[in-house]
């Protein structure tokens, strides 16, 4: 059997960064997601790692586990003020935001 990997892209408020995003699962590219948009794919159970990107701008890497038949939920937005968006620029690993739901 399989898991379910959904990732959600909302922000109550306006992001600075408007871009698509692209996903990776494991280090390789699953897809990618628009601003308002969902995603969802089926993964395998065991240990994994999930992270967004946008050109040189990243989330931090998430790791997690999941088991046979059950899912796992994430959201992601940009940076979505401007102290933020400005630090990003210095280190780029700040510029996106990644979170279990």
């Amino acid at each position: 059997m399989s898991a379910t990997l959904t990732l959600k892209r909302d922000s109550r408020i306006m992001e600075l960064r408007r871009m698509p995003f692209e996903i990776t699962l494991d280090g390789t590219t699953v897809g990618s997601i628009q601003s308002h948009g969902t995603f969802e794919a089926s993964i395998e159970p065991g240990d994994h790692t999930l992270q967004v990107l946008a050109g040189r701008y990243s989330s931090r890497a998430e790791s997690f586990a999941v088991a046979d038949g059950d899912a796992v939920n994430f959201r992601c937005n940009g940076a979505r003020i401007w102290p933020m968006y400005i630090v990003s620029i210095a280190v780029p690993s700040l510029a996106l935001t990644l979170t279990p739901n």
